[in-house]
C-alpha cells in the first residue's frame, strides 16, 4: 500500500516534477487527439499530483484494496490530467495514454470505472462526484474503516444543486473522513463563474452548511500537502479545501483565459507551450 504521506516533508520537489509532467503529457494528449479540456487540466494538475504523490494511500497493483483511500474526479471532463496522474501512479502503462480519445479506447472523454483501474466512479455530468463521494464516506463511517475519501470539483460545477444536498448530508453525518477540493479557477465554459451565478463568499457558504473550510493557493504544493494530509480524526465535520487556481496555469497564452476551457492547440501553440512548461 503506497503511503507517501509518511515522508511528506521531503516530497514537495517530487510533487512539483509530477505536476509539470502531468501538464506536459496531458497537453500532448489533447494536441494529438485534437480534443480535450486543457485549461482545467492545468488548474487541477498540482492538486492531483499532491494527492497521488503526497497524501493518498493506495496500491496500483491492488486497485480494489478495501483499505485504499478513494478519489473521485467529479470534474470528469478533465481527463487529460486525470489519466496522466493515474498512469504516473502506476495504474496502467504510460504507453496507453497514446490512445486518448481514439475509437474504442479505454481513455475516452469521461472516466469510466469499467475500463480503467483507479477510477472509482463514472463522472462527466457535473454535480455527480460529491454525492457519490458522500455515499462512499458514509459506507466507511458505518464500517468504522480508516480510509479517506477525496473528491475534486470544479467551481462552476457548484451551480449544480446536488452538491448542496450532499453538503447538508455530509455535515449532518459529521463525515470527517470526507474531503472536498474545489478547483477555484473562477472560469467555466464561456464565462467567469461570478458572471454566471455568484459563488463568493464561497468559504462562508460552506461554513454555513456545517463544513470545516480551508483556503489555499492551489498551485502551492507545500500548502496543499499540509492541508490535505492533516489528520481528520477529531475534526467532527467534513473538510472543504478551496484551492485558488488559474485555468491554463503554466502557459502564458492559456493563463486565466476562458477560451482554453476546451481549446485545442495548433502546432505553433503546442510548441510554445512545451517550451514554457519547463
Amino acid at each position: 500500500m503506497n503511503s507517501p504521506a509518511l515522508q511528506r516533508n521531503d516530497l514537495v520537489p517530487e510533487i512539483a516534477a509530477k505536476a509539470l509532467w502531468i501538464r506536459r503529457r496531458s497537453f500532448q494528449m489533447v494536441y494529438e487527439a485534437q480534443q480535450g479540456h486543457p485549461g482545467g487540466d492545468f488548474s487541477a494538475a498540482d492538486i492531483l499530483a499532491t494527492l497521488y504523490f503526497g497524501v493518498m494511500r493506495y496500491d496500483p497493483q491492488m486497485p480494489a484494496d478495501p483499505g485504499r483511500d478513494r478519489f473521485v474526479m467529479s470534474k470528469g471532463h478533465c481527463t487529460g490530467a486525470f489519466y496522466s496522474v493515474l498512469a504516473a501512479a502506476g495504474y496502467f502503462p504510460e504507453a496507453d495514454l497514446k490512445t486518448y480519445m481514439e475509437p474504442l479506447s479505454k481513455l475516452n472523454g469521461h472516466p469510466n470505472r469499467n475500463y480503467l483501474p483507479g477510477v472509482e466512479t463514472n463522472t462527466g455530468p457535473l454535480g455527480h462526484g460529491l454525492p457519490v463521494a458522500t455515499g462512499i464516506a458514509i459506507a466507511g463511517q458505518l464500517d468504522n474503516a480508516d480510509f479517506r475519501t477525496f473528491v475534486l470539483t470544479g467551481d462552476g460545477e457548484l451551480q449544480e444543486g446536488s452538491n448542496w444536498e450532499s453538503a447538508l448530508t455530509a455535515a449532518h453525518r459529521k463525515l470527517e473522513n470526507l474531503t472536498l477540493i474545489v478547483d477555484r479557477n473562477r472560469l467555466q465554459q464561456g464565462a467567469r463563474t461570478e458572471e454566471t451565478a455568484t459563488l463568493d463568499p464561497l468559504d462562508e457558504k460552506w461554513r454555513a452548511f456545517g463544513w470545516h473550510v480551508e483556503a489555499v493557493d492551489g498551485h502551492d504544493h507545500a500548502q496543499l500537502v499540509e492541508v490535505l494530509s492533516a489528520p481528520p480524526k477529531g475534526r467532527g465535520k467534513p473538510l472543504c479545501v478551496i484551492a485558488n487556481t488559474f485555468k491554463g496555469k503554466g502557459v502564458s497564452f492559456m493563463h486565466d483565459n476562458v477560451a482554453w476551457h476546451h481549446g485545442v492547440p495548433n502546432k505553433e501553440q503546442y510548441e510554445q507551450a512545451m517550451e514554457e512548461l519547463v
